[in-house]
């Protein structure tokens, strides 16, 4: 069977979402206490200047180890749950995330 490709999907309000191919994860950087950052390639081609997309989730204090792995292990997983290679990782419209350390997101094009 072919390697499936992956995207993680993040939907931050009604009409606001992202998907972006696994490949396209440059970075998860946890700068401040509850907050994790996650960097992307733009996915409008750099208006701003800017190289990148971003996605902060608001994560549990402390939990970023976790959430980092979690994510990880996601991309790399196969079997069952993971056949059609879309992963949710925070969907704030239906109360849906990967972690149960997650409990929002917000998207940031092209900052």
């Amino acid at each position: 069977m072919a390697d499936v490709q992956k995207f993680l999907m993040f939907i931050d309000d009604g009409d606001d979402a992202a998907t972006y191919p696994a490949a396209n994860l440059l970075a998860m950087t946890c700068a401040s206490n509850g907050v994790l950052e996650l960097q992307f390639k733009s996915s409008i081609g750099g208006r701003t200047g800017a190289e990148h997309d971003s996605v902060h989730l608001t994560i549990a204090d402390d939990s970023e180890k976790a959430v980092m792995s979690k994510i990880a292990r996601s991309i790399h997983a196969t079997g069952p749950g993971y056949n059609d290679g879309l992963i949710v990782v925070a969907d704030d419209v239906n109360s849906i995330y990967l972690d149960s350390n997650i409990t929002a997101c917000a998207i940031n094009l092209d900052t």
